[in-house]
């Protein structure tokens, strides 16, 4: 097939999911044409040695990528980001009109900051079948810079409106599914693929001296929590159901972010001696890091938004079979309590995050192992790359050839449904 992919970030940024998708399909023999933004996340700045330009195009065997002009958003907040998304749009209709004319299946990756060009190309380019990829809800509060609901609402508007136009509807996790169903889009058209991670990095591997002595001082069973210190996470939680703990548990948290200072300030007011902080690491460190703690930490704070959510650190742990913690709510705790890759409790109750802690010291290794082999097992078989990948070129196969979706659905994920 002739595949069209519009994606508002795409690699050299962090943005894995329709980079490899776009690779996988390339690589399967067909021919892929990517319309893009220039690579400015996450500061908000284009990359050192990027030039924004209208005709950039970098091409290897079967994959073309076509870069467009966007406003670049600095440090700046709602408006900017508006500003941006919406230039995207027109740099995107302006020069998608005659790239992706002749693709026989247009796939878009529709976070919000997508959706103004997916409107616009759906009205340009007719009746051209469309298959979205939605990872994540849609904002449903006006942030809080603004001082109306006008922002979020024309967000709103133009994803529904591509919800309702489009042929076929991949999205990461039941909860979307039933948003996205509820908006208007046909049920029938709509498929749960759960988000993959990079299977190249993050697979299973035994931990150096160098990630021991980064992680443990000692034996005692070691909590680990990897990436982002910011609102989403709600880390205080954490750190409070540690040190409850002192003599049973340690803390590491790997990463940085927005609320790392209130994190820290935390743990030292409350003297917590068990909770350390480690410099955020390159991805290639991570397995190893993962093999010398017991158990990695998921944490969602308790936000109806975030109940759509599966953080990304969560396939990182079952594809490197790490035994996991989840104090999060929605999809993230199902997905763990049905694959029985570890603990779970509510999100923001530090009370019962300190029970899974304790709970956590006293399983023996042999058990946590089994764990962890239970959570990659279930990695493989219902999200990993090359699964997900069959299952969005088939929604592709299917809009090209103007296929129904009725019927039964036979690739539906067996790890986690919609009750």
């Amino acid at each position: 097939m002739r595949i069209g992919i519009l994606s508002y970030h795409f690699p050299p940024e962090p943005a894995f999911i329709p980079g490899s998708l776009a690779e996988e399909l390339a690589a399967r023999g067909h021919e892929v044409r990517v319309l893009t933004g220039f690579p400015d996340y996450p500061g908000g700045h284009v990359y050192p040695g990027w030039r924004q330009r209208w005709r950039h195009e970098t091409r290897s065997r079967n994959l073309t990528v076509r870069r467009v002009p966007r406003y670049s958003t600095g440090d700046g907040g709602v408006r900017p980001r508006m500003a941006s998304w919406l230039s995207f749009a027109a740099s995107a209709g302006l020069v998608g009109r005659r790239y992706l004319a002749d693709v026989d299946v247009l796939y878009v990756h529709q976070p919000p900051a997508t959706a103004f060009a997916s409107a616009t190309l759906l009205r340009l380019l007719g009746g051209k079948p469309v298959v979205l990829h939605v990872p994540d809800v849609w904002a449903e509060q006006a942030p809080d810079d603004t001082d109306d609901g006008r922002w979020a609402a024309r967000v709103r508007a133009a994803m529904t409106r591509t919800y309702r136009a489009a042929s076929a509807i991949a999205v990461s996790t039941p909860s979307l599914r039933d948003a996205v169903v509820a908006v208007g889009a046909d049920e029938a058209r709509v498929q749960v693929v759960l988000n993959w991670t990079d299977e190249r990095i993050f697979r299973p591997a035994p931990a150096g001296s160098a990630a021991r002595g980064l992680v443990r001082r000692d034996e005692r069973c070691v909590v680990m929590h990897a990436g982002t210190i910011g609102a989403r996470q709600g880390l205080e939680t954490a750190v409070r159901a540690a040190a409850a703990l002192e003599n049973t548990i340690d803390l590491v948290l790997v990463g940085s972010g927005a609320h790392e200072r209130r994190v820290r300030g935390l743990a030292a007011e409350l003297r917590a001696d068990n909770i350390r902080f480690v410099d955020r690491r390159s991805p290639l460190d991570m397995p190893e890091l993962y093999a010398a703690a017991d158990y990695q930490l998921v944490m969602l704070r308790d936000l109806p938004a975030l109940r759509s959510t599966v953080p990304d650190k969560l396939p990182a742990a079952l594809s490197c079979a790490a035994p996991v913690v989840a104090s999060a709510g929605g999809d993230t705790a199902t997905l763990v309590e049905r694959a029985r890759a570890g603990l779970s409790c509510p999100p923001e109750d530090w009370a019962s995050l300190a029970d899974r802690f304790w709970l956590a010291a006293q399983i023996p290794p042999p058990a946590r192992a089994e764990m962890g082999r239970r959570g990659r097992e279930a990695y493989l078989r219902d999200m990993s790359l090359p699964g997900g990948v069959d299952r969005i070129e088939r929604l592709l196969r299917e809009a090209a050839a103007g296929e129904s979706r009725g019927g039964a659905d036979t690739s539906k994920s067996t790890l986690i449904t919609a009750e």
